[in-house]
């Protein structure tokens, strides 16, 4: 894998319309920009995208951990996301995400048992990339229903892929539209 740049940063939500949150919510979001090996061309076998897609679900997942300064086991919520450049097509973007990304990524996390919410898009240099959030062991908490976004000023260029995941230690502030909430998540068949 020809890794170009990875960058990480973390959004803290301190107030929210007027209402002190504490303690502030917290998202991390790990990206890095890859070579995309399959970019003008069409090929069927797409494995090497997959087996890229593992390794970044260990090194994403465990950036954005380590930038919440976080156990694992802390983790609440996640998501993943990819972007294409002109070159490749969005079938390159889900190579990357979907058969291996979740696995070393929910290791990176401690357990995992929801479906890692993901989306994917074609796009250039600067436009934004939506990473969707949901808690990580059950898809049912509705407070942690939420996206970060994610732009880097070059990427991605025509022959890359920009990758993205996003790790939270809480859901949204202020969350108030009920549901099930974390405390009450057993995490046992990834929806309660």
């Amino acid at each position: 894998m020809d890794i170009r740049k990875i960058a990480t940063w973390v959004e803290e939500t301190h107030s929210e319309i007027g209402q002190t949150i504490s303690p502030p919510t917290r998202k991390a979001v790990a990206v890095a920009v890859i070579a995309n090996p399959f970019a003008g061309q069409f090929v069927a076998d797409l494995t090497p995208l997959m087996d890229m897609g593992a390794e970044l679900g260990e090194l994403l997942g465990r950036k954005c951990v380590e930038a919440l300064g976080i156990t694992p086991a802390q983790a609440e919520s996640y998501g993943k996301a990819a972007m294409v450049g002109e070159n490749g097509e969005l079938e390159h973007a889900a190579a990357i995400l979907h058969p291996k990304l979740g696995a070393p990524l929910r290791k990176e996390v401690e357990k995992g048992a929801a479906l890692v919410p993901s989306s994917k898009k074609m796009g250039g240099p600067g436009q934004v990339l939506d990473v969707p959030l949901g808690h990580k062991d059950a898809a049912y908490v509705r407070s942690h229903f939420d996206a970060i976004e994610v732009r880097l000023n070059d990427s991605p260029r025509a022959n890359e892929i920009m990758v993205a995941v996003a790790v939270t230690d809480s859901g949204r502030p202020l969350p108030r539209v009920g549901g099930l909430t974390h405390e009450q998540a057993e995490g046992k068949d990834g929806l309660r």
